[in-house]
């Protein structure tokens, strides 16, 4: 059983690490959010044949609007699907989960181990990449004929919006693409404005426990940047390369945990040596999220946003 947990945990710490958001000083978070709340654009129909410079740098042309779409990354088959092009997709990778019908497409490996010998079986118009794209892949690809764009932006939501809004050109779904960025900024403001004048409860948001290590969201993460937008207050920001120790989350004595909603976190950490000792576990303050809305760089951003404020101060939004 510790086994299957851990293997479980390797998982999600995997998607966590993937999709950080590192690197953002004060006055480039100040820049960025008045980048978030910046008047979204509306674009005509795409006109092919498209050149656009993708995430990995190169110049790719599309020659005609693609009609069999691989994706290789959950957030990029999540913004398909929110696109209104999923009757295009038809392959996908082991993590993509949502929606709930993608179970139904065919599965070509992992995200960073891709199966080539199926993708080209497939006989795809176009591979859309994501973060960690792996370069070989991407070369094999390129070298067998396969037409591959790769497209991810900084881990916050001007990355994430900046993702869709490419990948609605690339799919001649503008209109979509306008309309799911309009309906994530409105929602960001909704929580910004839910949750202003409200205290600031301490966090603290479980990514991984266990014998083989302790990891959580330090400064500059993007989980970070969600629980301050959040109206809470990160007590882990000295946390390094994600790692922790449960003997800090003690020291700290945080008001809140949150856990990731799979695999049974929040009954094994009321279990768990240390961290049933913390007060809000004793008090009923731990709480469980959907961790694949905040770890994704896709449309659920927002949605992970609005969960998370709740959980912070539910009495705003009853």
């Amino acid at each position: 059983m510790h086994n299957k947990f851990k293997k479980l945990s390797a998982i999600i710490l995997t998607f966590v690490l993937a999709f950080s958001f590192v690197g953002c000083g004060n006055n480039k978070n100040a820049t960025k959010d008045n980048k978030e709340n910046a008047t979204v654009e509306k674009k005509d129909k795409t006109k092919y044949p498209l050149t656009i410079k993708d995430s990995s740098g190169r110049n790719v042309t599309i020659d005609k609007e693609p009609q069999r779409i691989i994706s290789v990354g959950p957030n990029i088959t999540e913004t398909i699907y929110y696109l209104g092009k999923m009757d295009k997709l038809i392959g996908r990778t082991d993590f993509c989960d949502f929606p709930k019908e993608v179970k139904n497409i065919q599965s070509i490996g992992t995200l960073e181990q891709p199966n080539i010998e199926k993708i080209v079986d497939l006989k795809p118009d176009l591979v859309i990449g994501s973060t960690h794209f792996p370069k070989e892949t991407l070369e094999k690809l390129q070298s067998l004929g396969v037409k591959v764009v790769v497209l991810y932006g900084e881990e916050n939501f001007e990355g994430a919006y900046n993702t869709i809004e490419k990948l609605g050109e690339v799919l001649n779904a503008n209109d979509k693409a306008f309309e799911v960025i309009s309906n994530m900024k409105k929602k960001v403001e909704y929580v910004k404005q839910k949750v202003a004048g409200k205290g600031t409860p301490s966090v603290y948001y479980v990514i991984d426990f266990g014998s083989y290590g302790d990891f959580t969201a330090g400064a500059d993460t993007f989980i970070d940047k969600i629980i301050t937008m959040a109206g809470g207050k990160n007590v882990a920001k000295d946390a390094v390369n994600w790692k922790y120790s449960v003997e800090k989350v003690l020291e700290k004595n945080p008001d809140i945990v949150i856990c990731p909603v799979y695999f049974d976190y929040k009954k094994r950490l009321q279990e768990a040596k240390g961290y049933k000792d913390l007060d809000a576990i004793k008090k009923g303050n731990l709480f469980e999220i959907d961790n694949n809305m905040l770890d994704r760089q896709g449309p659920r951003l927002a949605d992970g946003l609005e969960a998370m404020a709740k959980i912070l101060h539910p009495e705003a939004f009853k």
